[in-house]
């Protein structure tokens, strides 16, 4: 359990956690995983009841050796322990269920009823599209209770109309406070730290407007290509895939006001503001303010077309965008986004670049002073750095060295900390929306994604060629140097 997560967690109530999609590989790559974790942790209660649906008929001992597999696979090495797995293993059942059968959930009644435990969780590990369907089967069936909280995990939908018939069709059987929208980014650990840095920390909140910032760089970057997603991927893009919900959370959680306290309507209510003063990109701003790459064969490396196996696709893998947020605090200051696949590294940043100082004083450095940089890694090694500059030792006047002040989370904290699946699926069972999306959040973020959306289609902006394994296509460079700038690598 993370130092946070000790002083801060109350006991959780023993709870029945029922992953629809129990087979795949979301479950098993991630949501198993964690809560192997937090059994082995003691966070989640060792009476809690884990029921694993599919649709494949398996006897205990069978799934149990399939579960076994699974965890030796995707839990680490040194983390798994026959003790450990017993424990898990012990939570488990398995069921055969199809989600789109009604009459499969009677004996899923029946199997929760007996020993009921006081909080129930369905998770839909599923396509959205049949999120409705589940829905109004767990309501017919008599199987949502006041304790009852569903997960749905991202995309849900494909523009503004799908989600808002898909979240409509769910709101028909459930109540908001049931419905958990979940993006796994908004739980890891260094995204969170962001809210304490910003408002635990008058130092940083003092600074944090346009007065001193000169922009901000939100970079997710992928250094594999679609692989199995192709057929998924060549529907949705990067815009679908990550701006949308990852990188657009990420500049709420930069961008937003201090809430009155930190409770869930609190913090989305100030997210929500964010979105609303998104400046739309008007179409005939499109090729100014917005870059569309496709990464293409290079370094013996395949291209995105070879990867999907077809002649032509005009999907984009990679995006760059200059946004703004209309409000006084962010007046002037562009946000640059920029997700691909198939990049030089896997890593995600964010990139508060301060302004130069007014006036240089030591004058035979010419314009070589760095401005101050505070530098948020969210993955891998999750770290934060400021970046000040500093007198090298020794004669000869002023020669100056940009260093980082660096809080390394690894360093700083010994023991092992949740991922974020582990801490979002405990703030369920917690009944926690704070880390969830609101439907008006995403409705809103589709509103801004949707317009531009729209643009590029009307225009025929198609995307252009990125060299796999470089940082995107050479418009994206000049996206930032149009304005004098770069962008921040890693490194």
């Amino acid at each position: 359990m993370s130092p946070l997560d000790s002083k801060q967690a109350k006991p959780l109530s023993p709870s029945d956690i029922v992953i629809f999609g129990g087979t795949g590989d979301l479950s098993v790559r991630k949501i198993l995983p964690a809560l192997y974790y937090r059994l082995r942790d003691g966070q989640l209660p060792a009476s809690s009841r884990i029921v694993v649906l599919g649709r494949k008929p398996a006897s205990r001992d069978e799934y149990q050796a399939t579960l076994r597999k699974a965890m030796q696979e995707f839990v680490s090495q040194s983390d798994f322990t026959e003790t450990d797995f017993a424990r898990l293993a012990t939570c488990v059942e398995y069921q055969v269920v199809d989600a789109r059968e009604a009459a499969h959930y009677g004996p899923l009644r029946e199997l929760l009823e007996k020993d009921a435990r006081p909080v129930r969780v369905f998770y839909l590990a599923t396509p959205a599209d049949i999120f409705a369907g589940i829905c109004g089967n767990l309501k017919a069936g008599g199987l949502v209770t006041d304790e009852t909280r569903v997960v749905l995990e991202k995309p849900i939908g494909k523009d503004l109309q799908s989600f808002c018939h898909i979240n409509n069709a769910v709101l028909q059987h459930l109540s908001e406070k049931q419905v958990y929208r979940i993006d796994h980014y908004l739980g890891k650990e260094t995204v969170q730290n962001l809210m304490v840095l910003r408002f635990a920390n008058n130092v940083f909140e003092r600074v944090w407007n346009a007065d001193v910032i000169d922009h901000v760089q939100i970079t997710v970057a992928e250094s594999i290509g679609v692989g199995d997603r192709g057929g998924y991927y060549d529907q949705s893009g990067a815009m679908r895939d990550m701006i949308q919900n990852h990188l657009l959370q990420l500049l709420c959680l930069v961008a937003m006001e201090s809430p009155a306290q930190i409770t869930p309507d609190a913090v989305r209510d100030e997210k929500l503001k964010v979105l609303r003063a998104l400046r739309p990109i008007l179409p005939e701003f499109l090729s100014h303010y917005t870059v569309r790459g496709q990464y293409v064969a290079s370094g013996g490396m395949q291209g995105y077309l070879e990867d999907i196996k077809k002649p032509e696709s005009d999907t984009e893998t990679f995006v760059a965008i200059k946004a703004h947020v209309d409000t006084w605090r962010w007046s002037g200051v562009p946000f640059y986004l920029r997700s691909g696949k198939r990049m030089p590294e896997r890593y995600s940043e964010i990139v508060i670049q301060f302004k130069r100082t007014p006036h240089n004083i030591f004058p035979t450095l010419g314009d070589e002073i760095e401005s101050n940089k505070l530098i948020i890694r969210i993955q891998p090694d999750e770290r934060v750095q400021f970046q000040m500059n500093t007198k090298i030792p020794g004669p000869g006047g002023y020669r100056m060295k940009p260093v980082n002040l660096n809080l390394s989370f690894a360093d700083e904290f010994h023991e092992r900390y949740p991922d974020a699946y582990e801490r979002l699926l405990m703030d369920v069972v917690r009944g926690n929306p704070t880390l969830f999306m609101r439907s008006d959040e995403v409705e809103a973020a589709w509103v801004w994604t949707e317009y531009l959306l729209k643009g590029w289609q009307e225009r025929e902006v198609n995307p252009r060629p990125s060299p796999a394994g470089t940082s995107g296509p050479r418009e994206a460079e000049m996206l930032l140097a149009r304005d004098g700038r770069a962008w921040h690598e890693n490194g």
